[in-house]
């Protein structure tokens, strides 16, 4: 099944707004990544400044899923208040993800083409022709909501 969850992105602060909304919902968090944890190459270093800012955090609420991030380095610049949103979509199979993703980009901006991440998702960023931000994505495992 198809389902979609709200993404904020957030300047610096993306934890304590976390713990903020925890606060408030209660739960515990589905998830937490910083991006000091992601693998380096020579292509690819984590700036010092960024290793504790959270890369990926999610938090349950009823039968829908918050997540976030806080912008690295190289986002930074492009930050505006209000932008601060991705509507994350999970899919049932690669193929869907990848549907989805072409029909999405089509006219807009691909941010982080759909790859094997990492943390295991099949996964990628774009930008559709009206400005709004998504992020695709496939489990092997679906996710816990």
């Amino acid at each position: 099944m198809l389902t979609t969850n709200t993404y904020l992105n957030f300047k610096n602060n993306c934890e304590a707004a976390f713990r903020f909304y925890q606060s408030v919902f209660g739960g515990e968090f589905i998830h937490v990544g910083r991006f000091g944890d992601m693998p380096e190459s020579e292509e690819f270093k984590v700036p010092e400044a960024d290793k504790n800012k959270i890369m990926h955090i999610s938090l349950p609420i009823g039968q829908s899923v918050l997540m976030g991030s806080d912008c690295g380095s190289a986002w930074e610049a492009g930050f505006i208040q209000g932008n601060n949103f991705s509507i994350s979509i999970h899919t049932d199979s690669k193929e869907e993800a990848d549907q989805h993703f072409a029909r999405l980009s089509a006219g807009g901006s691909v941010t982080m083409p759909m790859n094997q991440t990492f943390w295991g998702s099949y996964f990628g960023m774009l930008t559709d022709p009206f400005g709004v931000n998504w992020m695709i994505s496939f489990e092997q495992h679906p996710p816990l909501n």
